[in-house]
């Protein structure tokens, strides 16, 4: 029941985000600026479900400068998906390979690659990502290298993935060199060394297939985590930034609208609402996973 009630919540904010994405990325106005980012102060801090002077309705209302929430939710909510899914997979695939190529290597190779891996287990993450985000952004400011604001919002796309899924690999990279070590102890591996089948050859025809289960179940599980992590960031203000919306930058903005005096709920509500419905769904889905592929 609960894998059910957790697929359709995914599936329902997922279908809400590609096609609400869509919508908020089209061009309106004379000026062809995309929905969301569109702005009309006449229209500015619309509670939820009121008419612009134009009649337009605003299902989540607006924000300070009269742009659509509902827009820029959806389009954070792409973002904010886009970079939990990516930073998973390059945690998955850094973490695969490294657990991999240390139980092969063995010996002091082996006892060397675990040590850098109990080191950054000690390091506070969240701490080291900001480290990374600030210094990198650093290092572009000195290059002199002026990108435009597209080619701005993609680099910093790329070094938040990065600082994400780079220091969130830990984890997998123990599962695997276990599973690895247990896996050259059967019988079919010593076969393959046997008959001086290569370690590339052996590795993706016979312990790949045989560590899907532990790959598939840990990349359901980082998903959130890093969904998390970029929402935190950018709520800080060091994830993604405006003008591009994410469900982090989004709450942060909202948060100051929540006051005993004037309090505009909505901003803060619905991107906190739609962080935590993503969140609860994957890490049902990822428990049922879990659960499916250790009872085989």
């Amino acid at each position: 029941m609960a894998v059910r009630i957790g697929a359709a919540l995914l599936a329902t904010v997922t279908l809400l985000c590609i096609v609400g994405g869509a919508w908020g990325l089209l061009p309106v106005g004379d000026a062809g600026v995309a929905r969301y980012e569109s702005q009309d102060l006449s229209a500015a801090l619309l509670a939820p479900m009121q008419r612009d002077a134009t009649g337009a309705m605003h299902a989540l209302g607006t924000d300070r400068l009269g742009r659509d929430l509902l827009a820029r939710c959806c389009v954070g909510g792409c973002i904010s998906l886009l970079v939990g899914l990516s930073a998973a997979a390059v945690s998955v695939c850094v973490g695969t390979l490294w657990g991999a190529a240390s139980a092969e290597a063995g010996g002091r190779t082996d006892g060397l690659m675990m040590r850098i891996v109990d080191v950054l287990y000690g390091l506070p993450t969240i701490l080291v990502v900001v480290l990374i985000a600030v210094a990198a952004d650093g290092a572009l400011e000195r290059s002199g290298i002026k990108p435009g604001p597209v080619a701005r919002q993609a680099i910093d796309l790329v070094i938040l993935i990065a600082a994400i899924g780079g220091l969130s690999w830990l984890t997998v990279a123990r599962v695997i060199r276990g599973q690895v070590l247990s896996l050259k102890a059967r019988p079919f591996m010593e076969s393959c060394t046997a008959i001086g089948m290569g370690r590339a050859r052996r590795f993706w025809l016979h312990l790949v297939p045989n560590l899907s289960g532990p790959i598939v179940v840990y990349a359901a599980l980082a998903v959130p985590s890093a969904i998390l992590s970029e929402s935190f960031l950018s709520f800080l203000g060091l994830g993604v930034r405006e003008p591009l919306p994410s469900w982090g930058n989004l709450a942060a903005a909202g948060l100051p609208e929540l006051n005993p005096v004037v309090s505009r709920w909505w901003l803060l509500v619905f991107p906190c609402l739609l962080i935590a419905l993503t969140l609860l769904s994957l890490n049902l889905v990822g428990d049922w996973v879990r659960d499916r592929l250790a009872g085989r």
